[in-house]
């Protein structure tokens, strides 16, 4: 039958199983169903401690030089036409000569990769290891990101533990035993999210051994580069690239507090020449070329945003954080219910353990979260969301006096679902 006519039509199309499964579990996807238990009636301001964007509030506010070089680049008409597919060469150069502040050697320009935010880098590198057989290694806890963008690529992943006794740091004995003659790479974060840790100097260079060992690269998420306020500083995985080689994912997005300003990079730290002998080079480069660029004129403000920030701001932010960290910490004690192992020394985040056994009615990490945001209006992220069951992750980039009110209402929260001895 012509023009909607009755007889049923055979269509050969239909969505895509593994994108579905792959978005199954985000971080979004479980805050959006933990936000949408709470109550309507309750007028107090919802205290938020699941997210990872702390630019709405005053304390985090990105330098006033940041938002002038977008506006000089804007204005200047330089910046109005498409971009290379991997990034404007001045852009380039800009953050290559950021970076190299910290590494024993001098990066180029060519070693740089703009994109857009840190996830388009962990997509390109995912997809470039995503062949037939191959796997990854990924920690526990981690960034769920990386797990979603495998599956979809069908890659397969191994999670390593992080052990929080000893301040989370990677069981490497885990990784020798989870890889194979398959394995691919290994994914690190730090500082950590979702943990607040930073690791040693010496860790790091154990963990470049581990890769040269079984030949694998390290892949260092380092998004949160120089949030730490602890008694270990921020060391680049890319001081260990004559160990392994090393891939560097990073961004404005944290440390200028301007996650939707979408402008990071993928970076090869190598100087041996591994990568480009691999061919991973090249497909970084076949990746860029049929996906999409960072805006132009956020690559043309790169060069003065990360040249003239001044020192002043990022003391604020970290002073701002480490404030909020211990807030966290010694809060968290004066609840039963939860244990923070350690007190958070990087990033913006995290891991309280949530014993179950001293709360009734209380059936596991999201079930707590999704009353807790019902009763109390507090929102926190359930540690299943990435990958640890009965844990909480909670964000402390938020305004002191806020963080202050919401660990009274998790208190008031306990109280009232404790056990009756």
């Amino acid at each position: 039958m012509e023009n909607g006519g009755s007889a049923a039509a055979r269509w050969r199309f239909e969505g895509n199983e593994r994108l579905i499964l792959a978005g199954g579990v985000t971080v979004r996807g479980v805050l959006n169903t933990v936000i949408g238990n709470l109550d309507g009636n309750d007028t107090r301001p919802v205290i938020p401690l699941g997210h990872g964007d702390p630019s709405a509030f005053p304390s985090f506010r990105t330098s006033p030089f940041a938002e002038d070089a977008v506006c000089s680049a804007v204005r200047s008409t330089k910046f109005n036409g498409y971009s290379s597919t991997v990034g404007i060469p001045a852009a380039r150069s800009a953050v290559a000569e950021y970076l190299s502040k910290d590494l024993p050697y001098k990066l180029s320009p060519d070693d740089v990769f703009l994109t857009i935010g840190c996830t388009q880098a962990l997509e390109a590198i995912v997809t470039v290891l995503a062949r037939p057989g191959a796997n990854l290694l990924l920690p526990r806890p981690g960034f769920p990101y990386y797990e979603a963008r495998a599956g979809f690529c069908s890659l397969e992943v191994r999670h390593f533990d992080l052990l929080p006794e000893q301040d989370w740091e990677v069981d490497l004995a885990s990784v020798e035993a989870l890889a194979d003659a398959n394995t691919v790479a290994m994914v690190i974060i730090n500082p950590g999210n979702p943990c607040g840790n930073v690791f040693k100097y010496e860790h790091l260079k154990k963990v470049a051994e581990t890769a040269r060992k079984l030949g694998i690269l390290v892949i260092s998420d380092e998004v949160y580069d120089h949030l730490t306020f602890g008694s270990n500083p921020f060391v680049p995985m890319g001081v260990f690239a004559s160990i392994a080689p090393i891939l560097t994912l990073g961004s404005i997005s944290k440390r200028w507090i301007v996650p939707g300003w979408r402008l990071g990079w993928l970076v090869t730290n190598d100087p041996d020449g591994i990568l480009t002998k691999q061919g991973i080079v090249d497909s970084i480069k076949g990746f860029l070329n049929i996906s999409s660029d960072p805006a132009t004129f956020m690559q043309g403000a790169v060069p003065q945003i990360l040249e003239n920030t001044p020192s002043d701001f990022f003391q604020k932010i970290v002073s701002t954080l480490r404030e909020t960290a211990d807030i966290c910490y010694e809060r968290s004690k004066e609840i039963p219910c939860i244990t923070c192992p350690s007190r958070p020394e990087g990033s913006m985040f995290a891991m309280v353990k949530l014993n179950l056994s001293l709360l009734e009615g209380i059936e596991d990490d999201m079930d707590f979260c999704c009353k807790l945001a019902k009763e109390e209006s507090v929102i926190l992220l359930p540690g299943f969301a990435v990958g640890l069951k009965n844990w909480l992750r909670v964000t402390f980039a938020i305004e002191p006096s806020s963080l202050d009110d919401g660990f009274l209402r998790i208190k008031a929260f306990h109280q009232r679902h404790a056990k009756k001895q």
